[in-house]
């Protein structure tokens, strides 16, 4: 898929098929994004790939945690507020989902449903968790983000959609527990990856972006 194609098309998915993903498909992606740019090419990603039974009990641990509304420990902390044009933005997107959706924002059975698929990586076949080290600070997190935005280009260019879920973050010691990773490391995000159900009401949203004359200003 051609790269301004991609970029255009890409959305985020929270409907997907139970089809499992190839792993000489994931071997290709990963492949991809290991040309990611870094800081003084420190390349401080580390990469586990969740899938079949693992990820289903990880999945099923997770729900039982949200359920249960268990105390939360991310290792990137929660932004405490927007500035007004953003916390705009946020609060519109938030509301143009639900309407989307038909669950009213006084609904709060029908908007815990939906927070709680997140905790099933919205029944998609494969997890990804992107980890650094605990000694690294904003550049790296920084290089984090270049890293999970090529990685989910390459998914999209290969059929393979995506959504970048901070939610599952928040039982980060739990996820490192489970997985077997050092308590030395930081979980950044975590991205749901499969094959898009298309008849699914939650693929039909799309939200709205800025034009690039309402961000970008020009000097000559």
């Amino acid at each position: 898929m051609e790269i301004l194609k991609a970029i255009k098309t890409r959305q985020s998915i929270r409907a997907f098929k139970a089809n499992p993903i190839n792993q000489d498909v994931m071997k290709k992606i990963l492949q991809a994004v290991s040309n990611s740019p870094s800081y003084t090419n420190t390349q401080p990603w580390e990469v586990f790939v969740v899938s079949g039974k693992k990820k289903k009990e990880l999945g099923q641990k997770l729900l039982e945690l949200a359920r249960a509304k268990a105390p939360t420990h991310p290792a990137l902390p929660t932004p405490k507020g927007w500035p007004p044009a953003l916390e705009e933005r946020s609060r519109e997107h938030g509301a143009r989902r639900l309407s989307t959706l038909g669950v009213a924002r006084s609904d709060e059975e029908g908007r815990e449903k939906l927070r709680l698929m997140n905790f099933e990586f919205y029944g998609a076949p494969c997890a990804v968790f992107l980890f650094i080290d605990g000694s690294l600070g904003e550049w790296s997190i920084f290089d984090m983000g270049l890293f999970a935005q090529n990685l989910i280009l390459a998914a999209h260019s290969l059929g393979v959609e995506s959504c970048l879920q901070a939610s599952v973050t928040n039982y980060a010691p739990e996820i490192k527990k489970f997985l077997g990773i050092a308590e030395s490391k930081k979980l950044v995000i975590c991205i749901a990856l499969g094959y898009p159900d298309e008849k699914a009401k939650l693929n039909t949203y799309r939200s709205l972006k800025q034009k690039p004359d309402e961000f970008t200003r020009w000097y000559e």
